[in-house]
């Protein structure tokens, strides 16, 4: 092992970085960074193995680091590792730097996973693990590598945290390994003013390895890494008890460790002073942005290990390449995103099914032929109809990752982190289930997605009022509004930040189904029904061939010529408007009838063909389940929505049709009394 003297020097290195860089930016938090730097510094000198020259080779090492608001300790270490210069540390929190202030997942420069919602980086780091046993399972130990975790007093207080534990000792996921930074201090109280709990014996109930050391010395961080390392049976959770702040002083030289105010603000803002905290730690407060010769040695020397090491397991990987050639494009096929070819049109569907029992029909086929697709629900596969998949495999347990499904239980947010995390962890498609109304237990990690732009895809089911007997907790009323946000919202590489589809029957079903899975680039989201859904007419004989233009957003159902109105829906409502559109012609009204399944798609398309679908100066009437607002951007100012403008009520779905108006008597008339206006 490196001199404990040298191992300190570069903690107190790493430490003058991350208090320099919030100083600078006059913004930050240094305090926590501060007393994790031991840890960050031995992970990355000592254990965490990646190629120096190519951050995306996928044996490498993964490190998850939850608390975002340390993002100086980790852009410090990596500047050690030569993946940021100093000149990107200076520009920490500006704008169009690449040392953002929490951090923002760039592989290339070695950041894994955006954090910053505490809980949410930890429970990623749960979905690699279990994506790199999947992996391992089909293709051999040799590719098996160590999912690395940081997290903080935050994360461990936040409700994920719960679900995470759980889930990563059910399932005995020895290849993770999780250092918790206890400090005992958090933004605005100590700890103690908020909870008192056994940390540790929570973990151990939850079958993890639990090791407990002083966080801030780095043999004891050393041989706790080793033992981890060598667990085969059990995540393991090293109890680093650190000091925020450490090494922080006063003008008058005063220990000012283990403050509070260090931890969301400059050191010379908290009651500290920078620049002696700076000159204490070994550096220059004139030229703080500076690496150490000797831990630059040390780094130098570390990465010469790694080369050693990398050129070695490349060398393995090689050798199984040659003997298992099938496997070994599979494995690269997996990791380029290559899907095997499916014929979508041949997916047999009973006439008039439920968008969720088509969805089945659909995850039954990818369950045979999508070999790399881990599909997920919260205790709700049977209703959700995730089961289509799981028919076809079994799910994980403790030790076993040779099926293909993950009962997550009840913790949709948890189930959705971990997707995220299996998805940035590559080789994995992921896909997760639960009704619709449940989807707001899951926003925020839905969200990260969004950010990350991470193609999870989401299976919401039950998706309107027409859940029924369940009553209005069960009733996604308002849900579908605010999901289809998010198609609104542009992610960083300027597209919409997620797809929404809303498919109004079978073959809709099928090719949103297509659609999500040729998506790439960002999440997508499924709402699919309970009820039973007629088929939709198809004027050509071919209605699988008409749901093709799906891919455009909306697309006109069926239409006369020079139309007095424009009817449009998605989902459940589109069947309803065919009932009615049939009424008014009988009247001698000619209508368009538009299927909008997703909005951010059509407002994509065009202007042309947007206008072609639904006409300027034409009168347009939308008809939702939720709230009319979800439907404003098709209608247009001058248009009209019928919705729900209140949370359900318990009974039976066709009295619930019958009570809120979605029948084709009460529709006909709020469209003629529209046109009368």
């Amino acid at each position: 092992m490196d001199s404990t003297v040298n191992m300190n020097k570069a903690a107190d290195n790493i430490r003058i970085l991350a208090a320099s860089m919030v100083e600078k930016a006059r913004s930050g938090h240094p305090g926590g960074a501060m007393g994790g730097a031991d840890f960050i510094n031995a992970l990355y000198s000592r254990f965490l193995v990646y190629d120096p020259e190519d951050p995306r080779w996928i044996l490498r090492d993964r490190f998850f680091l939850d608390p975002g608001h340390m993002s100086p300790m980790l852009y410090a270490v990596l500047a050690l590792c030569g993946k940021f210069a100093m000149e990107d540390l200076k520009q920490f929190r500006q704008w169009g730097s690449v040392t953002p202030g929490h951090p923002e997942v760039d592989v290339e420069r070695g950041v894994e996973n955006t954090s910053g919602p505490l809980g949410q980086g930890h429970t990623m780091a749960v979905g690699s693990a279990i994506a790199e046993r999947f992996l391992v399972a089909r293709f051999g130990e040799w590719m098996s590598h160590k999912t690395y975790a940081f997290i903080s007093d935050g994360g461990i207080q936040e409700e994920i945290s719960q679900g995470a534990g759980r889930l990563a000792g059910y399932l005995g996921l020895h290849n993770l390994i999780m250092f918790y930074d206890s400090n005992k201090v958090q933004l605005s109280t100590d700890t103690e003013a908020v909870t008192d709990e056994d940390t540790a014996a929570k973990y151990r109930a939850w079958n993890w390895n639990v090791i407990e050391i002083n966080g801030n010395d780095p043999v004891a961080i050393c041989d706790a890494l080793n033992l981890a390392g060598e667990e085969k049976k059990r995540p393991t959770l090293i109890i680093g008890h650190t000091v925020m702040g450490k090494g922080v002083i006063t003008d008058a030289g005063e220990n000012f460790e283990g403050k509070c105010s260090t931890h969301g603000q400059p050191l010379s803002k908290s009651g500290a002073s920078y620049e002696k905290t700076v000159v204490n730690l070994g550096g220059n407060p004139e030229d703080p942005f500076v690496i150490f010769p000797e831990v630059k040695k040390l780094y130098e020397d570390r990465k010469k290990d790694l080369e050693k090491m990398v050129s070695e397991r490349r060398a393995i990987q090689e050798k199984w390449e040659k003997e298992n050639p099938e496997l070994a494009v599979q494995l690269k096929d997996y990791f380029a995103g290559k899907l095997p070819e499916i014929d979508y049109k041949a997916i047999i569907h009973k006439a008039n099914q439920a968008s969720r029992t088509a969805s089945a029909n659909v995850l039954s086929v990818f369950g045979e032929k999508i070999k790399n697709m881990v599909v997920s629900s919260a205790d709700l596969a049977n209703s959700d109809k995730t089961d289509g998949f799981l028919k076809k495999t079994h799910a994980f347990t403790n030790g076993d990752f040779s099926g293909a499904f993950l009962q997550a239980g009840v913790s949709e947010l948890t189930m959705a982190a971990v997707m995220n995390g299996i998805a940035l962890h590559g080789g994995v498609i992921g896909a997760c289930g639960t009704f619709f109304v449940f989807s707001d237990y899951m926003k925020p990690a839905v969200r990260m997605a969004a950010l990350m732009e991470l193609p999870v895809k989401y299976i919401w089911t039950h998706d309107a009022f027409r859940v029924g007997e369940d009553g209005p907790t069960h009733e996604p009323v308002e849900q579908e509004a605010q999901i289809r946000l998010m198609e609104e919202l542009k992610n960083h590489s300027g597209e919409n930040s997620m797809l929404v589809l809303r498919p109004a029957d079978s073959a809709e079903t099928t090719v949103c189904w297509k659609l999500a899975m040729e998506n790439n680039s960002t999440p997508t989201g499924l709402i699919l029904s309970r009820q039973d859904l007629n088929d939709l007419p198809a004027e050509s004989g071919d209605r699988f061939k008409e749901a093709l233009q799906c891919k455009q957003g909306a697309y006109i159902l069926n239409g006369d010529e020079n139309p007095d109105i424009v009817l449009v829906a998605n989902g459940s409502e589109v069947g309803l408007l065919v009932d009615v559109a049939a009424e008014l012609r009988k009247e001698g009204t000619r209508v368009q009838i538009v299927s909008a399944p997703s909005t951010g798609l059509f407002f994509n398309q065009p202007a042309g063909y947007r206008e072609k679908v639904i006409p300027p100066h034409i009168p347009v009437f939308g008809l939702t389940a939720g709230l009319p607002s979800t439907l404003y951007r098709l209608v247009g100012p001058e248009g009209k929505v019928y919705g729900l403008d209140h949370f359900g009520s318990s009974a039976p779905y066709k009295v619930l049709d019958e009570k809120f108006g979605f029948t084709t008597a009460h529709i006909l008339k709020q469209v003629k009394d529209f046109l009368s206006k």
